[in-house]
């Protein structure tokens, strides 16, 4: 189905949208990260004419059902013209999505960078095979390696990344990402050829009662094999970082208004800040709308016994949006000048891709959400 999208009244992520290759959708699991980049991705296809690819690593299937399909995978998939008719969507351009499979994807990388004599000894060691989705920093790296791969072979307008929902999800921006993802393992490496080297030393026994002599090996070997791709993994690293920091690359913060997340949302926001990243905006994901007038009259108009009811219930959605804009004003008093874009939350979850559309409508001004108290009046908000 073919059509022109909506006039649109204003929001920061237009531009980002129109004009941007590289959208990076950043922040702690359980805000939604998932279905506002699979927004932002549909939206740009269909609402601005741009050919997208939206990359998830979200395991769940929420992503592929709801573009209508029945599973994604390492490769891009096309969204097919019947769906965007089902749902009446208009189609302006391709939509394709994928999951990134992080062990077929490290051993890709393995298998493009490794010296001929030691790919196969790193595929085919135990410990590689553990830690390539298990190292602390893995996913982020992964993630960054293949936003960098797909970037350069392929000629999508626009890329969305939806990234891990782990503790680590901004360590890609150390200036040394290398340093960050090999740490850990080198240490632990160095560690256990030493401890081999003692031979029957009560260290080695002691460990080795947890982890086996023969997992130490496992680990050496890997570390010693790995070494040759140093230099590989810093070059990587520095392409990331160049990526990242691109005129044509922005950052979508995901967050909620929920007072515990403010110090994860300044966080975020600092650091992307302290890289010198652009951040198109911070969307404040599963808002409270504040009931409006018009809901009010109607509530007054409906019978007792079932009038008083509803009035308690008009009463708590009042109460949830005024503690909805004391957070929202919390954010906006702590990462100034970074524009906020709201978007309500939903009676039903976002399962297709007509919901998707219209999540995508909040997020480029098509629809606001009904406002709570003025947000310099908002109750709770911290003093500047």
């Amino acid at each position: 189905m073919n059509g022109s999208p909506p006039p649109v009244h204003g929001s920061p992520l237009i531009d980002a949208l129109r004009n941007n290759a590289v959208l990076v959708c950043v922040g702690a699991g359980g805000v939604g990260k998932t279905t506002i980049s699979a927004s932002l991705g549909l939206r740009a296809a269909s609402g601005e004419g741009r050919s997208s690819l939206v990359c998830t690593i979200d395991p769940a299937r929420r992503l592929a059902n709801s573009l209508g399909l029945s599973e994604l995978g390492n490769e891009e998939t096309r969204i097919g013209l019947d769906v965007f008719e089902q749902a009446r969507v208009p189609v302006r351009a391709p939509l394709h999505a994928m999951m990134l499979d992080m062990k077929r994807t490290w051993d890709e990388l393995v298998e493009r960078h490794a010296p001929l004599e030691a790919r196969q000894r790193i595929l085919d060691n135990r410990f590689y095979q553990t830690l390539s989705t298990r190292l602390a920093g893995s996913q982020e790296y992964i993630a960054m390696e293949k936003l960098c791969q797909l970037r350069a072979r392929s000629d999508y307008d626009l890329i969305v990344l939806d990234t891990p929902p782990t503790a680590h999800a901004l360590d890609f921006l150390d200036n040394d990402a290398a340093r960050w993802l090999l740490a850990p393992a080198l240490s632990a490496g160095k560690f256990g050829l030493r401890m081999l080297n003692r031979g029957g030393s009560y260290a080695l026994k002691t460990i080795s009662r947890f982890t086996g002599t023969a997992m130490l090996e496992e680990m050496s070997s890997f570390m010693l094999s790995l070494s040759a791709l140093n230099e590989s993994f810093r070059d990587r690293a520095r392409e990331v970082r160049d990526l990242l920091a691109a005129d044509l690359t922005s950052f979508v913060l995901v967050t909620t208004p929920n007072p515990e997340r403010l110090d994860e949302v300044v966080h975020f926001h600092t650091l992307l800040q302290q890289n010198k990243m652009s951040v198109a905006a911070i969307v404040v994901n599963r808002v409270h709308p504040a009931p409006t007038d018009e809901q009010f009259a109607d509530t007054r108009r409906v019978p007792e016994p079932l009038r008083s009811r509803v009035e308690r219930t008009m009463e708590e959605m009042r109460a949830l949006s005024v503690h909805d804009a004391a957070s929202i004003a919390d954010i906006q008093r702590e990462c100034d000048p970074t524009p906020l874009v709201l978007v309500p939350s939903f009676e039903r979850d976002v399962h297709d891709l007509g919901a998707l559309w219209h999540t995508s409508r909040y997020l480029v001004g098509d629809a606001i959400v009904p406002a709570g108290p003025p947000i310099e009046e908002a109750p709770g908000s911290r003093a500047p």
